[in-house]
């Protein structure tokens, strides 16, 4: 019998990047060996139901050297030992983990940045040193996936590599699983039975605007007295946006749940979502909202225009414009018809589009092209 491709993913960013390998894994499951190194943030037990094997690493988010030295001499161990097919990198750190673990290894190697670092929103000294380390990690690997059109289109507009190095593969979401999962409880959650639900899933930080989302609040707040604001997801920001919303006393209209296993139970209770990035390489969190139908609100930045056709299966807004994102929201609340409209051409747009059964095909074949040259 003829031994399955084993191909060895690198990952240390947690929020969409794990979403996408849940999904990866569980449709190429018993026809890749997928293994998995990932960091402590990382729900490990459920990914050892989903890949072949799972080892922890303890990886720092940021930059350092003592903590960087040590992954990197650890994953070439394990590269060594487990002498997998492919190694796949994810998102720009575990990406350089991986290219250098495996250098002189021979290894097929594929980078998949999730969103280029250098479209994050930061001076222009970051942004050109982020371009110069992807210029040169470039040279370490066989192909760099990128997520959609847009995030190609930068790779090429700033030279990363040549064009025949790059390839998308567009993201994918688990449609069967979504289907299946219950909505949350509003009455559990505290969120009145005829509140109109408007949210935001995503991490509390710069790039998700979090602040434009509670300005917007006291906007819609003004115009639609029962509306409700869940803000599912946390980080660094919680206590700045916590401060806005006490300011604007809208403390008894808002719910942050922190990190939640089943996002997608609470994306199910809302009228509206909301996707205020700043930048954003694709945002899995759109496709979702579509599954879900729920009518969406999302800025026109990067790879968001790729996904959200204006007026069609979605309302696109400018970046940090709180009061069109406000208008929006207030239109959708109005005019159930239009609202009704974008939600239908979504799920069709979803199911034809970002089905993660195509998202591991492609990826499968991605690896079989290895195989065979």
């Amino acid at each position: 019998m003829k031994r399955k491709i084993r191909v060895l993913h690198v990952a240390e960013a947690a929020g969409g990047v794990e979403r996408y390998l849940e999904t990866l894994f569980k449709y190429s499951k018993g026809k890749i060996e997928n293994i998995l190194v990932c960091s402590q943030n990382y729900d490990y037990k459920k990914f050892k139901t989903l890949a072949d094997r799972v080892i922890v690493l303890k990886m720092a988010h940021d930059i350092d050297p003592s903590s960087d030295i040590k992954v990197e001499r650890t994953l070439r161990r394990i590269i060594k030992q487990l002498k997998p097919d492919i190694v796949y990198g994810h998102s720009s750190k575990a990406g350089a983990f991986a290219r250098i673990a495996d250098l002189g290894l021979n290894n097929k190697v594929i980078y998949n940045p999730h969103g280029w670092a250098f479209n994050m929103q930061q001076s222009a000294k970051k942004k050109e040193m982020y371009k110069w380390v992807e210029k040169i990690s470039a040279h370490f690997c066989d192909k760099i996936v990128c997520i959609s059109d847009a995030e190609k289109e930068s790779a090429l507009r700033e030279k990363i590599c040549k064009p025949s190095k790059l390839q998308v593969i567009y993201n994918g979401i688990d449609l069967e699983e979504i289907k299946k999962t219950d909505p949350m409880s509003r009455t559990q959650l505290g969120i009145p039975e005829d509140a109109f639900v408007v949210g935001m899933v995503g991490r509390l930080s710069k790039q998700k605007a979090p602040d434009t989302f509670v300005k917007s609040a006291k906007l819609i707040k003004e115009k639609i007295p029962n509306a409700f604001f869940l803000m599912v997801g946390d980080g660094e920001l919680r206590d700045q946006v916590e401060c806005l919303i006490n300011q604007y006393d809208l403390g008894s209209s808002f719910l942050i749940t922190g990190w939640v296993d089943n996002p997608i139970a609470y994306m199910k209770i809302m009228d509206v979502g909301m996707l205020l990035s700043r930048w954003e390489g694709f945002g899995l969190v759109l496709p979702e909202y579509m599954a879900c139908g729920v009518p969406i609100v999302a800025t026109n930045v990067d790879a968001i225009p790729n996904i959200i056709q204006n007026d069609k299966n979605g309302l696109l807004v400018k970046k940090d414009n709180y009061r069109q994102s406000a208008n929006e929201t207030i239109t959708l609340h109005d005019n159930f018809g239009e609202s009704n409209k974008i939600t239908k051409n979504a799920l069709q747009y979803v199911n034809n589009k970002f089905d993660g059964k195509r998202l591991a095909n492609e990826s499968m074949n991605l690896y079989r092209n290895y195989e065979n040259n």
